[in-house]
């Protein structure tokens, strides 16, 4: 007994009627703009997200203040790296300390967080820009509370201690404001 064979196969002429592609696209939910004011293309960009805005969006200066964190970064890894003296009788104005270890792993540290940011100068994706941003307030608010309890228990007050304290205050502000710069919603037009 012969297999029955199956209808020859029509091909559908619907999908060139325009009204016809707007109701498909109505239903897969793509094209229309969604709760955040996005329009998707296709159904993948509406899963994976759309960074396209947000390329056209930054802050103004936030690539600045990216390229000078990462640099200031490097640049006090390297010195506690190689130079751990100088850098404690450049904060505190004493003489040197007794271990160099603990400015090393300091330094190893600060190198690592350094990383971190000149990876996030390159991206475009806003989590990790935020989250590089965040890390960066997080430090110098630690350090600003380690440098203020320490000088705080030694009873002297250094310049480079205070300028430090000051510019860390500054450093502060700076990363909290680009993060929530960052994490804006843009205004609907």
């Amino acid at each position: 007994m012969a297999a029955k064979q199956p209808p020859p196969l029509m091909k559908k002429h619907s999908q060139t009627d325009l009204v016809s592609r707007l109701k498909t696209r109505k239903i897969l939910g793509v094209g229309g703009e969604d709760d955040e004011g996005e329009v998707h293309r296709s159904k993948i960009s509406q899963v994976l997200g759309n960074e396209i805005k947000f390329a056209l969006r930054e802050p103004l200066g936030l690539r600045v203040w990216q390229l000078v964190s990462a640099v200031m970064f490097s640049g006090v890894a390297i010195m506690a790296l190689a130079f751990p003296d100088q850098l404690f009788d450049a904060i505190y104005e004493e003489e040197s300390v007794s271990s160099k270890t603990p400015i090393r792993l300091y330094g190893g540290a600060l190198l690592s967080i350094a990383l971190i940011l000149w990876n996030a100068l390159y991206t475009t994706e806003k989590a990790i820009i935020r989250w590089s941003l965040l890390a960066e307030a997080c430090y110098f608010a630690v350090q600003f509370v380690v440098t203020t309890v320490s000088l705080v228990d030694s009873s002297r007050i250094a310049t480079g201690a205070v300028l430090l304290l000051t510019s860390r205050a500054l450093f502060i502000l700076v990363s909290i404001y680009y993060y929530y710069q960052v994490g804006r919603r843009p205004k609907k037009v």
